[in-house]
């Protein structure tokens, strides 16, 4: 586990590929309890399993409401990083969908009408960079949809490098989708918080 920061009350940290971020077996909070040698660790934030970078997870049960009230209020702030084959027709935009999540498949569509279980995903995003068939955005979620992001993308034709769920390509590594950036009021002292990390250098993120 690789720790960003760490007090009586959190632990930030960089959540491995293919790792849940949920409290099951080989999830997140149990290899921070391992690793910390510490009873009480909570999910307050998810990232999807193939999904890594900066997560945040309390260490008690007042900063778990905490900073789950500041989730709920859009006081916390989350930021990715991601890189899509093609490239946006504008540099910088706003994506706006209706989102049905099929449970039984553990698929996100698009709807084109509201209704049972549809919910609306908003989200903005930057083009920071551009090569001859790929470009490298920032993206900020004004919503919380289970695979947002990717649904998002991949429905206009742009899907995540590395995508196996929402793409027919095949490429050679691991999603390019990295949580990036955290910013929060300290569960305790109300201090603000921010974190920022950029992503390994591998492929395809070395390619800008």
């Amino acid at each position: 586990m690789e720790f960003i920061y760490q007090d009586t009350d959190i632990v930030v940290c960089v959540k491995p590929p293919r790792v849940l971020s949920t409290d099951e077996p080989g999830g997140m909070p149990e290899l921070v309890r391992q690793a910390l040698g510490t009873e009480d660790v909570r999910t307050v934030h998810r990232l999807d399993r193939v999904v890594s970078g900066l997560m945040v997870l309390a260490r008690n049960a007042n900063a778990a409401s905490e900073l789950s009230r500041q989730i709920r209020e859009d006081q916390f702030q989350k930021e990715y990083l991601a890189v899509v084959h093609g490239h946006p027709k504008e540099d910088s935009g706003e994506l706006r969908d209706l989102l049905l999540r099929d449970k039984a498949r553990k698929m996100t569509t698009v709807a084109t009408e509201p209704g049972k279980g549809v919910q609306e995903a908003i989200l903005t995003y930057q083009v920071l960079a551009k090569n001859d068939t790929m470009s490298r955005v920032r993206i900020r979620l004004q919503t919380g949809r289970t695979h947002q992001i990717r649904v998002q993308f991949a429905s206009r034709g742009m899907p995540l490098v590395g995508e196996r769920k929402y793409s027919a390509l095949e490429d050679p590594c691991e999603i390019a989708l990295w949580s990036c950036r955290l910013a929060f009021a300290h569960p305790e002292t109300c201090e603000p918080m921010e974190f920022v990390l950029e992503p390994p250098g591998v492929y395809p993120w070395v390619d800008f």
